[in-house]
């Protein structure tokens, strides 16, 4: 299999090169420290693999692959990363990347992957895998715990998370204060909260406030 790898910072490259230069099935072609020469290369080359570091310099990793498809390149495409953050996962599976290898990985592991890619298959770091059904779990418990709340309550408990006082979310809800709060004792007691800086944290916790905020954007 030959191998593009493409990273800003020349010492990952050449750890990566030390590290794959033992596995007789593949071989490192060439190597590229930027979008440039690293579709420069996709097309000069034509590797059968592009491992990408998911943030090459100023600019993402997948926004190179994105560019490179538009440009006709037809490799198979992996992301390194050290982060286990699930929204950049979700991104890099919707391109259909064919692997996600943490930084952090051993030697072996790493080998064992293209070895993996190699045979056809994806290959996911299992530490990451392991965080995101961590984060699935803790979403269907809060989307459980949100499903008692109504829609105003739910209002009014994002605009807690948002720091907004009774007055504030009255104002902004066409309510009174005396409604802002029963309907903040009501999310206290469903949500088996403590005080108002709780729900306000679970509110943000939860996305509730992101997602309110990008549907007003």
């Amino acid at each position: 299999m030959k191998i593009l790898l493409v990273d800003d910072q020349a010492i990952i490259r050449r750890g990566l090169i030390s590290i794959l230069s033992s596995d007789d099935k593949s071989e490192i072609i060439s190597e590229a420290s930027n979008t440039k020469e690293a579709l420069e290369m996709l097309q000069k080359e034509t590797p059968d693999l592009a491992i990408i570091d998911f943030q090459v310099g100023d600019e993402c990793g997948l926004k190179l692959i994105n560019e490179a498809r538009k440009l006709g390149c037809t490799c198979k495409f992996a992301i390194l990363t050290f982060s286990k953050d699930y929204d950049s996962f979700q991104r890099a599976m919707a391109m259909d990347v064919v692997g996600y290898i943490s930084l952090n990985s051993h030697p072996e592991e790493l080998i064992y992957a293209i070895q993996i890619i190699q045979k056809g298959r994806k290959y996911y770091d299992p530490d990451l895998i392991d965080k995101l059904i961590q984060t699935q779990k803790e979403s269907s418990i809060d989307d459980s715990r949100l499903a008692l709340l109504t829609t105003k309550e739910k209002e009014v408990m994002q605009k807690l998370g948002m720091g907004y006082s009774n007055k504030q979310i009255a104002h902004s809800l066409y309510i009174s204060e005396n409604t802002v709060k029963k309907h903040v004792s009501q999310v206290l007691s469903k949500l088996e909260l403590g005080d108002r800086t709780q729900v306000a944290l679970f509110a943000n916790e939860t996305g509730l406030v992101q997602f309110k905020q990008n549907v007003v954007v």
